[in-house]
Order: structure tokens, then C-alpha cells, then sequence
């Protein structure tokens, strides 16, 4: 019983992770084109800058 909470957190992090694009994919970057600009951090925009418009 003890086990159960913290193996269901243990899961949903890695369930949560496991979606996400990697940054620089081109999935990641349509993700980016659809994110407001103002919800970007500085090396969101860098990377970004460096794996979407310079490739």
C-alpha cells in the first residue's frame, strides 16, 4: 500500500515526459510555431532560432 502513491507519480512522470518532443525535432518546432512568443524562455527562442530557421 505504501508503494502505490509514489509508483503512480513514478509513472505519470515518466508518461508526461515521454511526450514531449526533443527540442530541435521538427515536431518541437511546429510545437514552438503555435506557442505565443511570450510564453517562450531565452533558450527557447535560441534553440529555436538555431534548429528551426538556420538548418
Amino acid at each position: 500500500m505504501k508503494f502505490r502513491i509514489p509508483l503512480a507519480i513514478l509513472a505519470a512522470l515518466v508518461l508526461v515526459t515521454g511526450c514531449s518532443p526533443k527540442v530541435g525535432s521538427e515536431a518541437w518546432c511546429d510545437k514552438m510555431k503555435e506557442t505565443p512568443n511570450g510564453d517562450w524562455s531565452t533558450n527557447d527562442a535560441s534553440a529555436y532560432t538555431k534548429n528551426c530557421i538556420f538548418r
